[in-house]
């Protein structure tokens, strides 16, 4: 079957699955494609503006007398900060493998990379590292991001068997 082929297929079948799954019924195809999400933890951005905050707050001083600030766009900055970060939290990396693509979220927007853009997969201690053709390499850390390294590198590894990707497995 060709690829336009499928795509059309699954499109259709992700409409119909829908619309049977508001009427409370089971999907047509059970089989559709599986994806595979590792989902890290962001945690530096908003521990970084938490910080932040306390700086400007602790160098402001909203309580002393010589405060020349408006107080309620002072707080309301604060808040923004608090809510800025509250956003990085929740907001978790990922990288999705299906059987044909890399996905993952960057500052930038969602990337998606096919078998022929990428050179090659590295394991490292403590890193997965996915090199591109062009662009810049993905970088997934257990320090940075807190993601389940090993079982991403199980399926990264099945992965590269299946699309014939170069893979180097690096011990310090």
């Amino acid at each position: 079957m060709s690829r336009s082929w499928e795509r059309m297929v699954e499109k259709n079948s992700k409409q119909i699955n829908k619309r049977r799954r508001k009427e409370g019924k089971k999907g047509i195809s059970p089989n559709a494609p599986q994806i595979d999400r590792f989902r890290g933890r962001n945690y530096i951005v908003p521990s970084l503006l938490l910080m932040l905050i306390i700086l400007y707050v602790t160098l402001a001083q909203p309580w002393s007398d010589s405060f020349m600030q408006d107080q309620t766009l002072f707080w309301v900055t604060i808040g923004c900060y608090v809510v800025l970060a509250v956003f990085y939290y929740f907001r978790r990396p990922y990288l999705a493998v299906t059987r044909d693509t890399l996905e993952t979220r960057k500052f930038t927007g969602y990337k998606t990379l096919r078998p022929t853009e990428i050179r090659k997969i590295s394991i490292q201690p403590g890193y997965v590292i996915i090199e591109t053709i062009k662009g810049a390499s993905w970088v997934f850390s257990r320090l940075m991001h807190r993601y389940p390294l090993e079982r991403m590198s199980e399926r990264l590894k099945t992965y590269s068997e299946l699309h014939h990707i170069d893979w180097e497995v690096k011990t310090k």
